[in-house]
């Protein structure tokens, strides 16, 4: 457990999209920044990072070390940033959790994986294409679909709907302790752990 987690928060810069649905990637890694009091800082990459410990290990010793991330470009071009980031920081693609949201899952739900597809993410593809490998972990945060005939593309630029803030607030929170899992437990214990929390 000794080696550093890089934990990507996908999104657009700026306050314009700050609320956007697209943002709870990094919705998730600014909360966790808060509660570790981080602050984030510049890196060359293109990013922003908050060096952090999350969670605490058996035996109560401190839990691994984590570089939170956020691009300071857009969406589609997330790559880049998160591709050099990690060669900087010699954190291979197996110690990469990228957190996004996920048009094709239900409103608040939460699943983890191993590599798979991008399902039309543009996020997504920008890391998979600049890190050579899909063999990285994702954190799927479900922003449902659009409603009627709207566009995906004009839906994931909306902010949340008023009545949808307090579960997705909740969401958030779920969503941190889930990156605390993963990092502290492993992907594979933290799936079966979330996946079977979340079943009905």
């Amino acid at each position: 457990m000794g080696d550093p987690w890089l934990v990507v928060g996908l999104g657009n810069p700026t306050d314009r999209y700050a609320r956007n649905r697209h943002n709870v990637g990094q919705m998730v890694v600014d909360l966790l920044a808060g509660r570790a009091g981080a602050r984030w800082t510049s890196h060359k990459s293109r990013a922003l990072v908050a060096e952090v410990r999350l969670g605490v290990l058996p035996g109560g010793a401190p839990g691994p070390r984590v570089a939170l991330a956020k691009s300071t470009g857009y969406m589609n071009v997330s790559g880049g940033p998160v591709a050099a980031l990690a060669r900087a920081l010699g954190i291979e693609p197996a110690r990469i959790l990228v957190v996004h949201d996920e048009l094709d899952l239900p409103l608040g739900s939460l699943r983890l994986k191993l590599a798979g597809g991008e399902g039309g993410h543009n996020g997504l593809k920008s890391v998979t294409q600049h890190l050579g490998t899909r063999e990285y972990a994702r954190l799927r945060i479900g922003i449902g679909r659009p409603p009627g005939q709207m566009d995906p593309a004009d839906y994931v630029l909306r902010d949340f709907a008023k009545n949808e803030q307090p579960e997705i607030a909740v969401v958030i929170e779920e969503a941190a302790d889930a990156v605390i899992a993963v990092v502290t437990q492993g992907l594979e214990k933290a799936q079966m752990e979330l996946h079977t929390r979340s079943l009905p």
